[in-house]
């Protein structure tokens, strides 16, 4: 009886943490595809459960954009030997991303892809 109750709250707890896993697809975006976003760091922000950074860069025209740039959540960074310091405003960034399939062209949004160059280094991640 009780390796049957333990069963039954394993079950039951496995199911519920299930939904827990799903907002970590990357199915908003476009994998398939790669942005070179170049441009001045507006903010950093060192949040859970995911990091964002904001970039102004330039379109082909010479219209500014402002960029929101996902990336994964701080503890996850932080093992990779990112900080709250990483990035700050001002700093000029070259960085690649898989951007967002459904976005309007006034506020693109995407998350790093891998290559990042901050103030003219390479960073890696």
């Amino acid at each position: 009886m009780r390796n049957k109750f333990a069963t039954v709250v394993f079950v039951g707890l496995l199911t519920v943490s299930v939904p827990l896993f799903a907002h970590h697809g990357a199915a908003v975006y476009d994998t398939a595809t790669s942005v070179t976003v170049k441009g001045i760091v507006t903010a950093w922000l060192w949040t859970n459960p995911h990091t964002f950074l904001k970039v102004d860069a330039k379109d082909d025209s010479g219209n500014a954009v402002h960029w929101v740039i996902e990336a994964a959540a701080p503890a996850n960074l932080a093992n990779a030997g990112w900080t709250r310091s990483t990035f700050k405003p001002g700093d000029e960034v070259v960085v690649l991303v898989e951007p967002y399939k459904n976005q309007a062209a006034s506020s693109p949004l995407g998350r790093f892809k891998g290559r990042i160059v901050i103030n003219g280094q390479v960073f890696k991640p």
